[in-house]
Parts: C-alpha cells; sequence; structure tokens
C-alpha cells in the first residue's frame, strides 16, 4: 500500500499507511481507494494494494459503479482474484443492507447523509432525476418512502400535490424530500430552490413540516436544512 509521510511537532517523521490513517483518524479522512485497497488487503507483484484499487476504481468508473459489477466481473481483472473480488462483493453487501436497516419502516431518520444514500442505492444506474418523499410520523421516524416523481437527464416537475398526498392519507406529521442530480453536481439549481419554497409553503397550509430537500450528486449531497434555507428547529 502506499504510504503518507506526516511531519509531527516534534519533528519525527512516521510513515502512514491507510490502515493506519483509518485508525487513528477514522474511515471519513480516507480516499476510495485507500478504502478498497484496505478490503483488498494485498496487490500483487509490480503492484500495491493501494494502486491495484486505484486501478479497479478507474476501469469501473468510480465506486458506485465497483459497488455494482458482479463478483466474477471484478475477479476477472487482472491480479485480483476470487478472493479479494469476494472481499469486496461482501464490503458492499454488508453496506447495503445497513442502509436497508437504517430506512426500514419505524427506523428514525437520522441525518442527510442517510438520505442521500438511500437516494444513491434507489436511483443506481438511471440517468435521469427522480423525486423522492420520505414520510414521517411525529416521532420522525419512517412511514414510508415514495416516487413522487421522474423526469429527464436535467429535471424533474414536482408538484406539491404529489408530495403531500400520500402524507396526508398516511397520517404524515413530517417529509423529507429528495432527489438526484444525474450530472453528479448537488448543487441546487434555481427550479429546486424555487420547488423548497413552494412545498415548504404548501407543507405550512396542511400542517406538515418539511424537514429538508436533499439533492444528491456523486458522493456528494446538498442539504437546505443544514445550509439554513428552510426555518427548521
Amino acid at each position: 500500500m502506499s504510504i503518507e509521510t506526516i511531519e509531527t511537532d516534534t519533528s519525527e517523521r512516521i510513515r502512514y499507511g491507510p490502515r493506519e490513517r483509518i485508525l487513528q483518524l477514522g474511515e471519513m479522512r480516507l480516499s476510495d481507494a485507500e478504502c478498497v485497497a484496505l478490503l483488498l488487503r494485498t496487490g500483487q507483484r509490480g503492484e500495491s494494494a493501494e494502486q491495484m484499487a486505484q486501478r479497479l476504481l478507474r476501469r469501473f468508473g468510480g465506486l458506485s459503479s465497483l459497488a455494482d459489477a458482479a463478483v466474477r466481473e471484478i475477479g476477472g481483472e487482472h491480479g485480483v482474484g476470487a478472493a479479494r473480488a469476494a472481499a469486496l462483493g461482501a464490503a458492499f453487501g454488508v453496506a447495503r443492507r445497513l442502509l436497508e436497516e437504517r430506512m426500514r419502516p419505524g427506523a428514525s431518520v437520522r441525518s442527510s447523509g442517510d438520505v442521500a444514500s438511500m437516494v444513491r442505492e434507489s436511483v443506481r444506474g438511471l440517468r435521469r432525476e427522480t423525486f423522492f418523499a420520505l414520510l414521517l410520523d411525529a416521532r420522525r421516524r419512517i412511514l414510508s418512502l415514495r416516487v413522487v416523481s421522474q423526469g429527464s437527464a436535467d429535471f424533474a416537475i414536482v408538484h406539491p400535490r404529489e408530495v403531500f398526498s400520500p402524507a396526508v392519507r398516511e397520517g404524515a406529521s413530517a417529509v423529507v424530500v429528495a432527489h438526484n442530480h444525474p450530472s453528479g453536481d448537488p448543487t441546487p439549481s434555481a427550479e429546486d430552490r424555487d420547488v423548497t419554497e413552494r412545498l415548504r409553503r404548501a407543507g405550512e397550509l396542511l400542517g406538515i413540516e418539511l424537514l429538508d430537500h436533499v439533492v444528491v450528486g456523486d458522493g456528494r449531497c446538498f442539504s437546505f436544512a443544514e445550509e439554513q434555507f428552510l426555518p427548521i428547529a
């Protein structure tokens, strides 16, 4: 694996690889390639585990596409083999199961990141915008997840009735809406801001609070609530 050299306060030079970095700093500070390298564990002659990870990410077009690939397809890549491919497949499978567990009916919504992960899984492979409504009870527990609109690669037309009709039917006290940007850039458009404001106003009239609007890109998301565009307590 490749290593990183860090200068300490005492001028002592310590060499950190991905394993040491995740123990000291946590996985959020690691790159995708470093995380994949830890799952691969070893490389091959002339290629470190991190170099192999970088090659796989380039070959499959990023982490999301690598996670979608069949284990046999990954194992067929030069030098990877069945054992390494199985380790990757199991890790991606655990991540999907954890997300399903967190987003099942009755579970509590923890963060915009959880909502973003749910959207990514739901739209994996699609190249058009899809708009979701996550319906919540008074204790912010999930009642259901609804697809309320599907559009083109550039936008999805959303009307407040498509969001709030199922919310009224199911007795929801609050909703979180989310949609993907197939371009991969989660920066909200002017239309996204207009939709958010219309939904917020409609929710006020109905007594159903709009908690957040999450825009999802590749590996990043934008939360209107976290950016304080929504007056959420």
